[in-house]
């Protein structure tokens, strides 16, 4: 049984980060450690997302996941973010749940969480890695111990051998393209990644 407190905080408009969340968390869980799903504050109009139905689909099927907060960062050991590729940067909604993080970043409580990231963009080469990359810009300036999947386990090349992080991309029906059960083991060998290292870390803090 892990003693990690594991945090996924994501973002989606339409689902595909909720799915990688959701995969991430079902691998938390199996690896004992305690898992919570958080997604960011909505800053888009209600007005554009009635107009979009999928959209709307989703943010009625969420209604209920808690909206993260510092203190959410606080608690966990561990955070894994997902978040739509926009122009090969973090969604806005991301950035701005970031930007609420100076608070507990100045009393040195960003200091030694491991984190990690996974992607989405409608093509393969539409900025996944950047956009990871820039995540884990922030969490530098947190002092957080970013812990990256790599080419450590075969999983990561089914998945399209993205080094940085999971990362999916998207058809114009919002699903993913490609073998979902090769992304889900690529998301649970970064989770259980996470966790281990969490651990590691954790030990050597007391």
């Amino acid at each position: 049984m892990s003693n990690v407190k594991l945090a996924i905080i994501y973002y989606s408009t339409t689902g595909t980060n909720y799915q990688l969340a959701q995969w991430a968390a079902e691998a938390g869980k199996q690896a004992g450690a305690e898992v919570k799903i958080f997604k960011v504050q909505e800053l888009v109009p209600q007005s554009v997302i009635e107009g979009n139905p999928a959209w709307k689909a989703h943010v009625e099927a969420t209604k209920d996941i808690p909206v993260a907060t510092p203190d959410d960062i606080v608690w966990a050991d561990a955070i894994i973010f997902s978040t739509p590729t926009r122009f090969g940067n973090v969604a806005s909604q991301i950035k701005q749940f970031l930007d609420t993080t100076g608070g507990i970043w100045f009393h040195g409580k960003t200091v030694n969480k491991v984190v990690s990231a996974m992607t989405s963009a409608q093509n393969a080469h539409g900025g996944q890695e950047q956009t990871i990359l820039q995540l884990y810009t922030t969490m530098y300036h947190w002092g957080a111990i970013v812990v990256a999947p790599g080419y450590t386990d075969p999983s990561l090349f089914a998945a399209g051998g993205n080094p940085y992080g999971t990362s999916v991309a998207v058809d114009q029906n919002n699903q993913i393209v490609g073998d979902k059960q090769a992304y889900q083991a690529a998301v649970a060998h970064q989770t259980k990644r996470v966790i281990t290292v969490a651990e590691w870390v954790k030990k050597g803090i007391q």
